[in-house]
């Protein structure tokens, strides 16, 4: 039953997504604003299905549910309720649900407050937000699936890595770095839109600015987390041990620190608008 219904939202919110899309993409083509408003309506409807899914998976991991192969993997009856719930996060499907939960949080949001700032820009970014959501749900369809079952059903599972049990920072320090780099799809969506419609002049800047800030915050705090719990797990200098994981949060967050202080200078002079668009792009891909 939980897997059936975690599967439903995320085929659900897959159908969304690529309704989304190609609504989205349609209205900006056509000019049709009845189309933008469809896909408006699916970037809402997407978020309760991803939440459907990711309390699914967080039901069948606090009720111990080893019918799920993430479970029997990832879980045991003796791991504590608190590192049991943030096991969610623990290997690589957990970890993209949370991705889709937070990218359909953001969706939603910019659903909820461009339309009107960026009347012209908001069709095209809605229609990459939705794409850059499609190939994330495919993921949880296919080679990363969260409710793939398996049989028979252990009795017990060997519960998370040990690394990822022994310091409540687990419970901060992933969610913090995928609010900061889902965050930055915003940006990149509407740095997009911009090259699309032509409008290169500041307007895409100003209404990703709450966004930008928001998602550059939450990524330089998960650092921070990633140091701390780094030396409390592995010792001094375990941060600094070019470890690709923490790499890969560092670099996106070196090209958004160039970015936030570049695009003051087009704001004020109109200058570096090339420079802004490659720095968000490269955010994005990093």
């Amino acid at each position: 039953m939980t897997a059936a219904m975690g599967q439903a939202g995320v085929f659900a919110g897959r159908a969304l997504a690529t309704f989304g899309a190609t609504a989205s993409a349609i209205g900006a083509l056509q000019r049709k604003p009845g189309a933008v408003r469809a896909g408006r309506i699916a970037a809402f409807a997407m978020l309760p299905a991803a939440a459907v899914a990711a309390g699914a998976l967080m039901t069948a991991l606090l009720r111990h549910d080893f019918s799920l192969a993430y479970v029997a993997e990832n879980g045991s009856r003796e791991t504590p309720s608190f590192y049991t719930a943030i096991s969610f996060w623990a290997a690589l499907e957990g970890s993209i649900l949370l991705w889709i939960l937070i990218l359909a949080g953001y969706t939603a949001a910019t659903a909820a407050f461009a339309p009107r700032r960026a009347p012209e820009l908001y069709p095209v970014a809605q229609a990459v937000l939705f794409l850059v959501a499609a190939f994330f749900f495919w993921l949880a369809v296919g080679p990363a699936d969260p409710f793939q079952t398996i049989s028979p059903v252990p009795a017990n599972g060997p519960g998370p890595n040990p690394l990822l049990q022994n310091h409540p920072l687990m419970a901060l320090h992933p969610p913090a770095l995928y609010l900061g780099l889902v965050g930055f799809s915003v940006p990149f969506a509407f740095a997009i839109a911009a090259l699309v419609t032509g409008k290169l002049d500041d307007r895409w800047i100003r209404v990703t600015r709450v966004a930008t800030l928001v998602a550059w915050s939450f990524l330089a705090l998960g650092i921070v987390l990633g140091a701390w719990w780094s030396y409390a797990v592995l010792g001094w200098g375990g941060y600094f041990a070019w470890d690709p994981v923490e790499n890969a949060s560092l670099l996106p967050w070196l090209t958004a620190t160039a970015f936030i202080h570049s695009v003051m200078v087009q704001e004020k002079r109109g200058l570096l608008r090339l420079w802004n668009l490659t720095l968000v792009v490269a955010t994005f891909l990093l």
